[in-house]
């Protein structure tokens, strides 16, 4: 269990905040806003109405003490980066910080915070990615050119036989982690293995190889239609 704090509790940094709960983490949260604090302040471990900009105020919040802090102030430009600037000040070594624009990433870019989010441009690419890819359910991002992808096996491809789809000349440029059928889990996949409707599989490689195996899925995908 580590202790977050999360500052501004708009629509994303409440989400940040009520998810590091789920996965039984403590969490302190922040915001000027009244009506903010009150929608999930029942939910958290601890919550605050105060302005983060004051560094007073953090410092008696003992936020130095976190394991790490989410700085969710997107609109306000100038108050998302005071607080980043007191946060550093302060010590924090690990600080995520929400920027609504190209300006405000290059800002913080220089104040040497390397974990930057852009919410609203992340959810795109994944509608996107899901419209382009419909057999990619989810994936997970290990570095900007590295992902984990999980693949579910459509009624439609449903009897293909694995190796049909997955080209053994790739394996040095992708890694299948797993198929997951129900319950049970297979680590060594057969060639053989007659894929079923609703099976998962858990794909690791480059971004390139990915998209080239998801193409090879959704051609699969639309010849089975």
């Amino acid at each position: 269990m580590a202790l977050f704090a999360v500052i501004g509790l708009g629509s994303f940094g409440a989400t940040v905040a009520l998810e590091l709960i789920h996965l039984n983490h403590d969490v302190i949260g922040i915001d000027s806003i009244k009506k903010n604090v009150e929608n999930i302040a029942d939910q958290l471990t601890h919550s605050v109405i105060a302005d983060a900009t004051d560094e007073h105020v953090l410092h008696e919040l003992n936020i130095q003490n976190c394991d790490a802090v989410v700085v969710a102030i997107g609109e306000d430009l100038e108050a998302s980066i005071l607080c980043v600037l007191h946060l550093k000040n302060m010590g924090v070594k690990k600080i995520m910080v929400k920027a609504k624009s190209k300006s405000h990433h290059m800002i913080l870019s220089q104040l040497g915070i390397d974990q930057i989010v852009h919410p609203e441009e992340d959810m795109g690419i994944r509608i996107a990615q899901s419209l382009s890819y419909p057999m990619v359910r989810r994936y997970m991002a290990l570095n900007n050119e590295h992902y984990i992808v999980k693949i579910e096996i459509a009624k439609n491809l449903q009897g293909t036989q694995y190796q049909n789809i997955i080209d053994n000349s790739e394996e040095t440029e992708f890694k299948v982690l797993l198929l997951q059928r129900g319950s049970h889990v297979i680590y060594d996949i057969a060639p053989g293995t007659i894929l079923q409707e609703k099976d998962i599989l858990i794909v690791e490689g480059p971004v390139e190889v990915l998209r080239r195996l998801s193409q090879r899925f959704l051609k699969s995908y639309e010849i089975h239609k």
